[in-house]
This record gives structure tokens, sequence and C-alpha cells, in this order.
């Protein structure tokens, strides 16, 4: 039997060797992209609702809630709206009540069959 400290010595061979920050040198250090850690041109910023200091979200402002609906009618995540966990849960609850009494659509397939976006004034 080879022991412990056969398999030991197979990984560092595999392995380059460690700078001074224990860094092994393949990729890079924010997570192998180039343009800085960034991806798609997403620049980080805080949520909406807590730099305006909105605490209440009101399901019948459309203008607002729109923003946090995909062009296929589902919610957007937080990582991609930029919201904290608290607002996010408001956002869900203030379009899932705009669903229910049909100011926003459940799926694209309303907007498709009525030809406009529920909720829309003309």
């Amino acid at each position: 039997m080879a022991g412990p400290a056969g398999d030991r010595r197979g990984d560092q061979r595999d392995r380059p060797p460690r700078d001074d920050d224990g860094f092994r040198g393949r990729g890079s250090r924010d997570g192998g992209s180039r343009d800085g850690g960034r991806r798609g041109g997403f620049r980080p910023r805080g949520c909406e609702f807590c730099i305006g200091k909105i605490n209440v979200l009101d399901y019948k402002d459309l203008s607002r809630l729109r923003r946090y609906i995909g062009d296929r009618g589902k919610m957007e995540p937080r990582r991609k709206v930029g919201t904290c966990a608290k607002h996010q849960r408001m956002v869900a609850q203030a379009v899932k009540r705009a669903r229910y009494i049909a100011l926003l659509p459940y799926t694209a397939e309303h907007i498709r069959q009525t030809g406009t976006r529920a909720g829309s004034r003309r």
C-alpha cells in the first residue's frame, strides 16, 4: 500500500506551485473574467428601495412593478435587478397581488393572445 503520503505527492505534482498568498496561478483571482470580475457590463448598485427609503410597495404601481418582470412574464432574480432580500420579498408579494386581480399577466401567452400588455391604459 502506498498510503496517504503517496496520494499527496501525486496531487502536488499536478498543481502549479503556490505564491506567497497561497494562489496557485491558474486563471485569475477574480473568478476568471478579464474585465475585473464584472460580466456583461453589469455594474453593482444598491437596492432601489433602500436608496429611495421606500418602505411600502403598492401592487397598483404597475410602472414600478414592470421593471421586475421579464419579457416572458417571470419575476427577475435579485442578482439581476439589484434589490436586497427584504425588498425582493415585497416586490414578489406585490407582483402576485397584481397578477391575481389581472393588472399584470402571469405568462407571455397572455400578452400574445390579447395583443397588449395587461394593465396598460390606452
